[in-house]
C-alpha cells in the first residue's frame, strides 16, 4: 500500500513536470548572433537605430529600391508575412535595410514600400548610412553579402529573411525570395514575442 501511494505519488510529480515543459516552446537550434548597432532614417524621415530595437522581436532583410530580380518578390513576401502575424496576433517589428543607401532615399522607399503593400505601422526601410557602413553590417552582424561594385547600378545581396530577438540576437535565417517557409517563421515569431 506505501509502495502504491509512493508510485501514484511519483507519477504525478511527473507529469506535472512533463505537462509543465511542455507549455515552454523554445525555438530549435538558435543562431545567436550578435548585432551591431547601425543608425539611419526611416522612410518618414525619422531617426533609426538598431539599438532602439532592443526589447522587440523583429524580421529584417536587405533591399534596394532600383533592384531588378529579388527585392520586389522578397518585399511582397514580407509583406504578407505582416498580414500572417497580425491575423495571428504576434507582435513583431519588421526592418528593411537598403544596401544602395547613397540612392535609395527616404521618398524612394516610401514610394518602393508602397508597391509592394507594405503597412509602415510596423515595418521601417532604412537609409541614411554610408555604403560601406551597410556592407560591412550586413556581413559582421547578419553574416550576409551586401556589396555594389564600383560603377555598378545593381548591388549583390543575400535574399534571407532574419529572425531578431529582445537582445538584438539573429536568432533564425529564412529563405526570403521563393518558396519561403512561411508557417515557420510565424511558429518561431510566436516563440519569441511569448518569451
Amino acid at each position: 500500500m506505501k509502495n502504491q501511494r509512493f508510485l501514484i505519488a511519483l507519477l504525478f510529480i511527473t507529469l506535472t513536470i512533463l505537462l509543465s515543459a511542455c507549455g515552454e516552446k523554445e525555438l530549435e537550434d538558435p543562431l545567436e548572433w550578435e548585432i551591431d548597432n547601425i543608425s539611419g532614417v526611416t522612410q518618414s524621415g525619422e531617426d533609426f537605430s538598431v539599438d532602439d530595437m532592443e526589447g522587440d522581436v523583429w524580421l529584417a532583410n536587405f533591399i534596394f529600391t532600383s533592384c531588378d530580380t529579388v527585392c520586389p518578390p522578397m518585399t511582397r513576401n514580407m509583406s504578407k508575412l505582416q498580414d500572417q502575424l497580425e491575423e495571428e496576433g504576434i507582435e513583431a517589428e519588421i526592418v528593411s535595410f537598403s544596401v544602395d543607401p547613397e540612392v535609395d532615399t527616404p521618398e524612394m522607399l516610401k514610394e518602393f514600400a508602397s508597391a509592394q503593400d507594405a503597412d509602415f505601422s510596423n515595418w521601417s526601410f532604412i537609409t541614411g548610412y554610408s555604403q560601406e557602413e551597410i556592407e560591412e553590417f550586413a556581413q559582421e552582424s547578419f553574416r550576409t553579402v551586401a556589396q555594389k561594385p564600383e560603377g555598378a547600378e545593381q548591388v549583390s545581396h543575400g535574399s534571407s529573411f532574419f529572425l531578431v530577438d529582445q537582445n538584438n540576437q539573429v536568432m533564425k535565417h529564412y529563405k526570403g525570395d521563393t518558396d519561403v517557409p512561411y508557417e515557420d517563421i510565424i511558429e518561431d515569431t510566436e516563440i519569441l514575442a511569448e518569451q
